[in-house]
Order: C-alpha cells, then structure tokens, then sequence
C-alpha cells in the first residue's frame, strides 16, 4: 500500500506544479472473482484485477475531476495537467472544498476488514454447487434460477494536498465474500421463486452453502398457492429483508443533497419526533468486519458512530462538506468517493435498534394483517413522503402467519409510517443497512 500512497501523493505534486491550489486524490486497486451455475451446469466464471486513480483540483473557488486506469507516471502527469485546465474554464462554487484540516483522521482504527486469503475458482463453484444442490434436493422445487459465488479484494487510498503540502494520506484493505442461490416451486402459472444469500467480509463468516440452499427452497415453497385479498387498511409486518429498505428511505430523505434542495419532505425536521419514541437509528462506522464500515471518511474525515434519530427524534443530517457549506453546518464524515465523481453524503453501517418484543408478540393482537416478504416498483417520493409499493407476503389472521399473498399494493405515507413503526428484537447484521421486523399499525393493501 506503500507505493500506492506515494504515488498518489506525486500526482498531487504535480498538480500543485501545474498551479492547483489544493487536490485530493483516490486509487482502488481491485481483484475480483465469480462463478455462476443452474441446474449443475457452468454459466459464468470470472477474474478481474483493475486499478484506476480519481484526482480532483481546486483553483480558486473551481473544481474539476479527471480518472484514469493508466497509473504511470508519465499518464498521471498528463492528467493532472487536464484537471488544472478543465479547473481553471470551470464555473466557481464556493461550496466545494477541502475539509479542515483539523477533521481529518489520524491514526485511523484497524476495522478488521480484509480477508487475505482468496478462495480459488474450484471453492467457488463448490460453493454455487452445494447451495444449488441443497435446494433443488427439497421436494416440491421445479428449476433453478441459478447460484452464484463471489468474491473481492479492494485496496482504498486517499491523499489530499493543500497547496504546500500533503495533509492526509491513508489507505485501507477491505474483502467480500457472498453466496447466493434462487429457485422455483410450481408449474406454468402457479410457479413461485424465491431466494437466499449470505454475504460477509471473512470467507469464514459466511453462512454455510447448503444451509443457503435450504432455506431458498423453503421460502419458495411457503409462497405457492397465494390468495388474493380485499383492498382494507391493516397493520403491516415487515419482514428484516423489506424493512431496511425503509431505513434506505430515510437516509435518502435526510441526505445533505436533499435537504439543500428542499427536496426531502423531512426537510423541516431537524430536532423533531419523526418516529415513534421507541425508535433509535444509528450509523456506526466502526463496526468490526461491518459491510459499511470506513475508518475514514471519503475526503478524509474522522468518522464516528453517530445517533441518527434518537428516541424517535431527528438529531442529524448527513453531510459532506459540499453540502454542510450549503447548510452552513459542520461535516458529519459520511462522504463517500468514487473515481470519476465529486465526495456526496452516504450512510455506512445504518441501522434500526433492536425493540423489546419478538416478532411473534408484534403480531399477537392483528386480527387481520400482512405480514411483507417482499417490495418491488417506483413508488416511493422522498419529495412528499407518499409511498406505494407492489407487494407480496403472507396473511395474518388472529396473530398467525395464515397463507401466500401476491398481485397486492400497500400504500402510504412515510411521515405516518414513521410515527406508527415498533421494532421487534430480531435485529441480525446481514447488510450494510441493518433492520429488525418492525410493525407500522395501518397502511393501505390494494388488493381485489
């Protein structure tokens, strides 16, 4: 990582030669794997390494940003050459600048994010094998969709140059294993799929390959046969894969961009009850072997757990310095940085505390409801809050799971969802957005 870090911090010499007033730069050096299978047969298999280098430069209050994959030095000189050209015809934003340097981290903590040990393409395909094996061995599954086995090895680096000098210069190393399979129940137009996926930064961690098979096929065969219910107003279950998405949602809405927009319909909300006072959200970066975890954020910043909505009350936005300037605020460290694009607002381990009741216990009292497995469609607008989604999932009658449910709508509005939600004890880290099954009292079900 040595050498990464020092050629950076040459290219941003050299943009301060050719009359930068400050420039950051980002290098990913990538190598990654995947196998896919269906039905036993081979579909893809895949192994790429890629290294490609983001330089933005300031001159004056204009910005530009150039990327390359060609890291020589004779092509880095060329493209700090064309960032200070495309700086100095760019039109000024006084917004877009470096942090301070007294936000930068320092001695940025070891999250214990790299798995060195990359798998061959035989574990790979052993692994695509055994998840698809173990499902389509399940009586009742039809056909496969098919199963697939990744893995990835990134190296991270950010140095940043204020002109004079380098301020920052850090590098990290970060893994991902995943495992998934998808298959079928059913014939012609009563088939069903449904699916199962483990995904992890240790190959140890992850969940065993025949264990992800079964439980494809097990959600598969629970949805067979749905019904179609009356259009009501019920309370709704969200399962841990749906709920997130709300979570998602919400990040969307408070993201700094939004709020200097006055696009979110949060916008006004700031120190206010949100949510229902049993209701905390964190975003921790620091998380062991977390899937969002950075020790540092995307222009360098020291990053730290933060309390989102603490007791159903909205405490922060998320900010970058773009946006923070904007709002006349303070960084929160949530940037996130690509190559070929400028630092904008990102969660990074983003999650729903976990509540005191069991997922049963949120159910005991609905004497009609839904419970929802499963979202898809357009219809959420972070503008209004106004939230419409197709859906699919299971009825509950007198508190218990009854039958499949399909060709339904639920529809809503976040500001009240918000308020209605209880979270149950369930919470599991699978994702880098994190929820447990969470309750909203009333939504509206189109159905027949």
């Amino acid at each position: 990582m040595s050498d990464t870090l020092d050629t950076l911090s040459w290219l941003l010499d050299q943009a301060s030669r050719l009359g930068a007033d400050a420039s950051d730069a980002v290098l990913f050096d990538t190598t990654h794997a995947s196998t896919s299978l269906r039905l036993g047969k081979p579909e893809g298999l895949e192994r790429a390494e890629s290294k490609a280098v983001g330089l933005r430069v300031f001159v004056g209050q204009s910005s530009a940003i150039v990327s390359a994959s060609d890291t020589n030095k004779s092509s880095l000189e060329e493209l700090a050459q064309r960032a200070v050209d495309m700086a100095r015809i760019t039109p000024p934003d006084a917004d877009s600048t470096l942090a301070p340097e007294s936000l930068y981290s320092r001695n940025p903590a070891d999250l214990d994010l790299c798995d060195h040990d990359e798998p061959d393409m035989q574990w790979l395909s052993g692994q695509c094998k055994e998840a698809e094996e173990a499902a389509l061995e399940v009586k009742g599954i039809t056909n496969s969709e098919g199963a697939d086995a990744s893995y990835s090895l990134s190296s991270i680096n950010l140095a940043i140059h204020n002109g004079k000098s380098l301020v920052f210069c850090e590098g990290y190393n970060s893994s991902h294993f995943s495992i998934s399979v998808s298959v079928l129940a059913g014939e012609g137009t009563g088939m069903e799929r449904d699916y199962d996926y483990t995904s992890t930064r240790f190959r140890n961690d992850l969940d065993d390959a025949e264990i992800v098979g079964l439980n494809a096929a097990n959600r598969t065969l629970k949805r067979l046969n749905p019904r179609k219910v009356p259009t009501c107003q019920v309370p709704v279950i969200f399962d841990p894969r749906v709920s997130r998405s709300l979570l998602s949602t919400l990040a969307s809405a408070i993201s700094g961009g939004s709020i200097a927009r006055g696009s979110s319909f949060l916008k006004d909300s700031l120190h206010q009850e949100i949510f229902a006072p049993s209701i905390t959200i964190i975003d921790n970066p620091h998380i062991k072997r977390g899937l969002g975890s950075r020790p540092f954020d995307g222009e360098g910043v020291k990053n730290s757990k933060r309390i989102i909505v603490e007791n159903g009350v909205l405490t922060t936005w998320l900010l970058d310095m773009r946006t923070a300037n904007k709002l006349k605020m303070t960084t929160t460290g949530h940037a996130a940085r690509g190559i070929a694009s400028p630092p904008s607002p990102s969660s990074s381990n983003l999650y729903i505390e976990k509540g005191a009741l069991t997922p049963a216990e949120l159910m005991e009292d609905i004497d009609s409801g839904l419970y929802l497995t499963e979202t898809f469609g357009m219809g959420i607008n972070t503008t209004t809050g106004d939230y419409s989604q197709g859906a699919a999932g299971f009825w509950i009658e007198n508190g218990e799971i009854t039958y499949p449910v399909s060709e339904i709508t639920i529809a809503g509005n976040l500001r009240d969802m918000f308020k209605q939600m209880t979270a149950a004890n369930d919470l599991v880290f699978r994702y880098a957005t994190n929820a447990p099954t969470v309750r909203i009292d009333r939504m509206t079900v189109a159905g027949t």
